[in-house]
This record gives structure tokens, sequence and C-alpha cells, in this order.
């Protein structure tokens, strides 16, 4: 019996999934773990910005906690990656430094198009979807796949997030008309550079991140649904996305706080978060969305999987 444990170190939240697998290559997941580490907060709007000293504290916090469980795990299998905030730092060879030194720990710094891949073997491997253009849109970065016929087609990954878009235009709290303007058509600009978005026209929206799932879990609290956070493979109209965008515009950070379904220490950043997938919706004429529970964790899982699969295969032979 294998413990696989995935950390994904993300520009606004530190993630952990555990799952053991045993010698027939079935899995079952023991632990979920998240802490909001608001790992890019306070950066400098620049092309390197630096980590802060605050953030690296509350990471490190967190990377800690994660140490004390799969510390204790028989037979692990450990692996630890970071995407945009880390990605784009100045000072990532000093933070991840200070990682190894304080918790042990050695991070992974992964390509943008990397977190696409993996994102796109978490949804294929888990959802029915053959034909869509995927969506994760994180704190520091969106990472968007063309999905054809089951296969990923076209992936990139763009510097636009909950987080970074929030900062830039001032999103936290009550956003003006012209301010939101400003934000949406700063990303409809960045979506009109990508040329093969267009062959997207009119398929479904498959979303992933933590913003993008506030958007399904808002809806199923309104209509009453048990185990509101359980949004894998739940759909909605465009309507209904629009509506919900409209209720959390209306609405100061205090008032977002309140709504249910939308989580307190999300309630700064949610405009930022939920501007790229309701401009994309727009952009490529799509009536609905598809929310995926699963991403980079799962698609590093699903990875490891086939291999030992092939591992097997050869031994057999």
């Amino acid at each position: 019996m294998e413990n696989l444990a995935v950390i994904d170190l993300g520009s606004n939240s530190c993630r952990m999934t555990v799952t053991q697998i045993d010698e027939d290559g079935n899995y079952a997941v023991t632990h979920r773990l998240k802490e909001m580490v608001r790992l890019s907060e306070n950066e400098d709007l620049t092309e390197t910005p630096t980590l802060q000293p605050d953030a690296i504290a509350r990471t490190i916090t967190a990377l800690q906690g994660f140490k004390e469980i799969y510390s204790k795990l028989p037979n692990l299998n450990l692996r630890a990656v970071a995407t945009a905030a880390t990605r784009k730092a100045s000072n990532q060879k000093k933070f991840l430094k200070q990682v190894k030194t304080e918790v042990g720990l050695d991070i992974e710094v992964i390509p943008g198009t990397t977190e696409a891949y993996y994102d796109y073997l978490g949804v294929a491997n888990t959802l029915p979807t053959t034909n869509c253009v995927m969506m994760d849109t994180g704190g520091g970065s969106c990472e968007l796949v063309l999905m054809i016929n089951g296969r990923a087609k076209e992936m990139i990954s763009l510097p636009i997030g909950a987080v970074s878009l929030s900062e830039k235009f001032g999103l936290d709290d009550l956003v003006p008309a012209n301010t939101l303007f400003k934000a949406m058509t700063f990303v409809d600009k960045i979506f009109n550079s990508v040329w093969w978005l267009r062959n997207g026209l009119n398929l479904p929206l498959v979303c992933l991140g933590g913003s993008n799932r506030t958007l399904a879990k808002i809806n199923r609290r309104q209509s009453h649904l048990l185990n509101f956070e359980d949004i894998h493979g739940y759909q909605l109209k465009d309507d209904a996305i629009y509506q919900t965008f409209d209720t959390v515009l209306a609405q100061d950070a205090a008032g977002r706080a309140k709504i249910p379904g939308l989580a307190r220490d999300r309630a700064d950043i949610i405009v930022g978060g939920m501007i790229p997938a309701i401009t994309l919706m727009r952009f490529l004429d799509s009536d609905r969305m598809i929310f995926s529970q699963n991403g980079l964790r799962e698609g590093i899982l699903f990875e490891h999987l086939t291999a030992l699969a092939e591992e097997n295969s050869k031994v057999s032979e």
C-alpha cells in the first residue's frame, strides 16, 4: 500500500491530497486539506514580483501543518509543486531554500502549460465531457485547455487570477461600473490574443479553481441542494451564471461574506476571480458551465497511476 501525497502551492491557497494506492492500482483519497495562504498578496505588480515576508510565513506554517500529517504515513510518495506566485517571484530561489530549511520539503516549480496539462488529466479521467474549453482560475494565473474528442489540442497559462486582478483593479470592495469595465476589457483583450480560443466557440466551459467553484456553490445553496460543496459534474446555464455574478457585484466585501456558499476568506477576491470565467463565457458564446472538483493534484495522481500500470505490465510480460 502506497500513500501518494500531492501538495499544490498556489497563489491563493495551499492544498494537499493524500491517496492510498494498493498493488492492483485501486485507490482511495484519505486526506484533503486546504489553507488560505495568499502567497501572492501585496506583490508589486511587475513582471517579476516579490513574495512578501508575511505571505511566506503563512505558507511555511501551512506546509509545516501538512508535514505533521504526511510524515506519519507509511510508504510515502511525496510530490510538492508550486504554480504562478512562485513561478513569477524574483525571490523564488530564496523562498524555496527557506522552505527546504524550515520544512524539509523540496518544491518543484512547474510551468503554466504543465499545470494546464495536469488540469486536463484531472478532468478527462473523471468527467464524460469530450469537447469543451477548460478553465482553471487560480490566484495568479488562469490555465486554458481546448479539448476536442477527449484530447488536449491546445493549452496555455495566462497571467490573470483572482488575487492579481483584484489588486490590479481594486476589486476588493464595492466595484464601480467603470472599474468593472476596465477589468473585463483587460481580460477580454488577453483572450483575444489567444488565436485558438475561436475554435472553442459555443462549446461548454469546464471550470476549475476556487473562484469558479464558488459560482456552483452559491447556486447549489440557493437551490437548497444537500452537500452543496459536492459540485463535481454540476452544470449551470449561462443565465444562472450571470445572475450569480450580478448578486456578487451588488455587494461590498462585507455583504459578499454573507452570501451563502461564498467563503468569507474569498469575499475580497471573488469579483476578480469570477471575471475571467464570465468574460470567457461571453467570448465563446457558451451556454453553460460544467464544474470540476478535480484538477492539478488529481492529474498528478492519474499520471502516477498510469506509470504504475505500465511498470506492472512490463513485470508481467
